[in-house]
């Protein structure tokens, strides 16, 4: 039999995420000190349909007036309530006389917060960019009432590429600036608010065999939230680079990450660092100032990684894809703190990082704990009564037998009955 060894996972901290699967669900996710800190899932939202499956997410989770928007492969958008799942609007994003979404699925979506900040208004701005290119910001009304909306306040669209498939966008942290790649596609960054192009990077030199390599971008974030002059891209051929748009078109650094493609980066808080995983299950920590591997996370993943977030308040990540499992890291020790399992393979996930274990009653809570309370107390019973069944298999003298009298040895008999003559 092959050698298997058991990973200890610590627990997390008190940390509430949503994951989205290809069977259009999304899940709750919850762990608490009083359980240990063993994530559990609390909710599901949706009803199973593989026609529905959630392909981007993107949410807001202020203190007040959280939403939470995910994009459908029907080309439906939705706005929910990311505390309840109740829905807040519902838009298509099929345009008359275009590309059905079959042919043209949504691959990007950013919900903007810096709208938010007016709490008396109830508009909400979108990005969505779909595959061929066809990128769309609109404004649209929250109504009180869920339905398929057409309220929208003002839509701008344009086209971010003539020719190739768009696989990854990103929008930087001021929300200024937005970039967007995929197979046929060079990296190209640009200014939502002008709505211009004002960079595209440049494919890199022929390597010593004087071939090319083929342009095909999986996944990109910002190096900085502060900065959207630097930003890293993954790509199919298993290479990660930085790229600087003020001091060239070609990447700053670039590393080969083992044998598999990029699917997912993420960003961490410090600048520098960041979060990728392939198509392998591999998951490791970049120091991009140097290109320096700072190290891969314990705990084989059995399927591809799609997605990584970083919590923006505890030293945790989660990272998701195609095993099914929805894993926690520590990114100090970047030591595995727990897995949980939930059935659909998983697209993405995102932290709600105003999570309090207070705001839940305790009703919720106290059901599983005298379950096992119960089963604790069962077992208690089931050791205390062992030992009494072994001691009645070891008795000799029980019940109503007599026990039988020893056998004498014929030499015994035999000096007796000298002694007796």
């Amino acid at each position: 039999m092959p050698r298997t060894s058991t990973l200890e996972c610590p627990g997390c901290p008190p940390i509430r995420a949503l994951t989205f699967d290809v069977l259009g669900l999304v899940k709750v996710t919850e762990a608490r000190s009083k359980e240990g800190g063993i994530p559990k899932v609390v909710d599901r939202w949706g009803e199973p349909d593989s026609s529905k499956c959630i392909l981007a997410a993107s949410i807001d989770d202020r203190k007040s007036g959280p939403l939470l928007a995910i994009a459908r492969k029907g080309g439906l958008i939705e706005i929910l309530n990311p505390l309840n799942g109740h829905p807040c609007l519902s838009i298509s994003n099929i345009i008359d006389n275009g590309p059905q979404p079959g042919d043209d699925a949504i691959i990007g979506l950013h919900l903007f917060k810096k709208q938010n900040l007016d709490l008396s208004s109830r508009s909400r701005t979108l990005l969505t960019c779909t595959t061929k290119g066809n990128a769309s910001m609109r404004s649209v009304e929250l109504t009180s009432s869920h339905a398929d909306s057409t309220s929208s306040v003002s839509s701008r669209t344009w086209n971010v590429c003539a020719s190739g498939n768009i696989l990854c966008s990103q929008v930087d942290g001021n929300e200024n600036y937005a970039l967007f790649g995929g197979k046929g596609v060079e990296v190209n960054v640009w200014d939502l608010e002008q709505g211009t192009k004002i960079w595209t990077a440049k494919s890199p030199p022929k390597n010593s065999l004087g071939l090319f390599t083929p342009t095909w971008f999986t996944s990109a974030t910002f190096l900085s939230k502060d900065d959207h002059r630097k930003f890293v891209a993954g790509t199919n051929s298993h290479q990660v680079r930085l790229y600087d748009i003020s001091a060239q078109r070609r990447p700053v650094i670039s590393f080969d990450f083992r044998e598999t493609p990029i699917k997912a980066v993420a960003e961490d808080q410090d600048g520098y660092t960041i979060y990728i995983g392939n198509g392998s299950g591999d998951l490791a920590s970049v120091d991009m100032r140097t290109g320096k591997l700072l190290g891969c996370f314990l705990g084989k993943c059995s399927g591809s990684i799609r997605s990584i977030a970083r919590h923006p308040e505890l030293p945790v990540i989660a990272s998701c894809g195609l095993d099914s499992y929805l894993r926690f890291w520590d990114i100090k020790t970047r030591k595995l703190l727990s897995a949980v399992f939930l059935k659909q393979p998983l697209t993405n996930v995102v932290f709600d990082s105003n999570f309090a274990e207070e705001e839940v009653p305790s009703s919720v809570v106290d059901p599983p704990t005298e379950a096992q309370n119960m089963n604790e107390t069962q077992e208690s019973d089931e050791e205390e009564v062992q030992p009494l069944k072994r001691k009645k298999k070891s008795s000799k003298h029980s019940g109503s037998k007599k026990p039988k009298p020893k056998k004498r040895s014929k030499k015994v008999q035999d000096e007796t009955v000298d002694d007796s003559s």
